[in-house]
């Protein structure tokens, strides 16, 4: 599995939070749920982010929106507007005095806002549990992201449109597919664009020398690597390895292992029966103590809170 793969291959909604708004500017939602992450998909009119530190950013008919959490943050038209609604954890929508509106801004399924037949129309997917998302595909974002309509062609805003407000026997499994393969392409898509500010070791992999030692490591976590033994396979000096694989990854090629390693036990411990010295072995490690050991150090919990965390 290489870097991108596993990245992209981490969101799994699980009855996922989805939500088709129907709004007439002027109008402002304050978005306090600490989500892990959410996708805005755009339908008609405009939504502006609007951050705690003054950022703003504004999509159009077609775009999406990748919003990290689980930090607050605003979406408004236009993007001075002040909060007229605060949506809390649960998805409890409320003014922000604390009056409850769920009854009041219903519209019928999966459908709410201010208006039925408002000029906005948003798509909003959050995913509610860490576990959901990996921490190393939450690491490599940036707070807020865009991906506009003319540069990817996808018919998947359309087809989250007409899914969203229907009412069928297994719709949950359908529109948390549907989420999972919309962020999965924005991201994709992101990630691909000049400029984007994707991470170090996604640049890295068109280098010849530090992308075929990353392929190495992504293969094959389990090894007993040595930068020397890295060297080696790739056809370099040590020492060019190690200088050139710092300059583009950030790292040495060791410490990126070492995380790479434990990103992947993260996502394997929670895997249905994977025992802690299965995940240790498949990952690299002698022993479930030295992987707990490691992941303690690093993470700040042992892996059996990790699974009850991601699994709460």
């Amino acid at each position: 599995m290489d870097a991108l793969t596993a990245l992209l291959d981490g969101p799994r909604a699980r009855g996922a939070f989805l939500l088709r708004s129907v709004l007439t500017p002027p109008w402002s939602l304050r978005i306090q749920d600490e989500a892990a992450l959410a996708i805005a998909a755009v339908v008609r009119g405009e939504a502006s982010y609007v951050g705690d530190d003054g950022e703003i950013v504004v999509a159009g008919p077609g775009d999406v929106m990748v919003i990290r959490g689980p930090e607050p943050y605003t979406v408004a038209e236009p993007p001075g507007t002040a909060p007229q609604i605060v949506i809390h954890p649960g998805q409890r929508c409320a003014t922000p005095d604390g009056v409850d509106l769920a009854e009041e801004m219903h519209l019928g399924v999966r459908t709410w806002g201010t208006d039925p037949d408002g000029p906005t129309l948003i798509l909003t997917g959050a995913y509610q549990l860490a576990g959901e998302v990996s921490r190393r595909l939450l690491t490599a974002l940036p707070r807020v992201l865009v991906v506009p309509r003319d540069e990817w062609d996808t018919p998947l805003v359309a087809l989250l449109a007409d899914e969203i407000a229907k009412d069928r026997p297994g719709q949950e499994a359908v529109l948390d597919r549907l989420l999972d393969l919309m962020l999965i392409t924005a991201l994709r898509t992101w990630l691909a664009r000049p400029g984007s500010g994707a991470p170090g070791w996604y640049r890295a992999q068109s280098d010849p020398i530090v992308g075929q030692a990353l392929r190495l490591l992504h293969h094959n976590p389990a090894l007993s690597w040595t930068v020397g033994d890295l060297a080696a396979k790739v056809g370099v000096s040590r020492a060019l390895l190690a200088r050139r694989f710092g300059e583009l990854v950030g790292e040495p090629p060791m410490a990126y292992l070492a995380g790479w390693r434990l990103a992947l036990a993260a996502d394997l411990l929670l895997e249905p029966d994977a025992t802690l010295a299965a995940v240790a072995r498949r990952v690299g490690y002698g022993s479930a103590f030295a992987l707990s050991a490691a992941f303690k150090r690093v993470r700040g919990v042992s892996p059996q809170t990790h699974r009850e965390q991601c699994s709460a």
